[in-house]
């Protein structure tokens, strides 16, 4: 019986391209950015600038991807001191009880040749919803991808009912803009449109 499963060891060991391989990417801060954005007596626009983003594959097919981020709420900047300790109040986000805004990917769909429709889960201020971010992806199949995505929320719905100083609307935009370079793997597969 030992020689057997010896066989087995042994083929699993010198055959790595047997195994079924994932492309392995790395998200960079560098061109890469996280934005929300809603209206009020005048829009609000607002960068982060601590998060931390990634994009993981179970096998080459595109669809197996799940871009996961999860945000500093705290480190929220409008240009403007005032506006930036509004929105940091328990009345908006509440950063001091709730100092983490996420998305985590629980499936994709292809939708055309470079957009994707991504449903998961997003959390803000300790509320989980089911949320769906839209993606474009950009220069595929080349080594270095760019990602951007969009998803609304209606802000009462994560307990964000604050009105005074920032009469701002009830829906909410976030746009994601990252650099995805593959370190690793073989190349994305993606469906073909006509």
């Amino acid at each position: 019986m030992r020689l057997p499963v010896l066989f087995l060891v042994t083929s699993a060991l010198l055959c790595p391209p047997c195994r079924a391989q994932a492309p392995v990417f790395k998200v960079t801060p560098i061109q890469s950015s996280i934005r929300c954005n809603t209206r009020s007596a005048s829009p609000i626009a607002g960068n982060f600038s601590k998060w931390n983003a990634t994009l993981t594959f179970t096998s080459r097919d595109a669809e197996t991807g799940a871009l996961n981020f999860e945000i500093q709420a705290a480190s929220i900047q409008t240009g403007s001191q005032t506006k930036d300790d509004a929105l940091k109040s328990k009345d908006f986000l509440d950063v001091e009880q709730n100092p983490v805004i996420s998305f985590k990917t629980t499936s994709s769909v292809q939708t055309s040749k470079t957009t994707f429709d991504l449903s998961g889960t997003f959390t803000l201020r300790g509320i989980s919803k089911p949320a769906t971010l839209n993606i474009v992806i950009a220069d595929q199949g080349f080594g270095t991808g760019y990602v951007q995505g969009t998803m609304s929320f209606n802000r009462e719905d994560y307990g964000m009912t604050g009105k005074a100083p920032l009469k701002i609307a009830d829906s909410v935009e976030i746009d994601l803009n990252f650099k995805a370079v593959q370190v690793s793997g073989p190349k994305v597969a993606y469906k073909q449109f006509h």
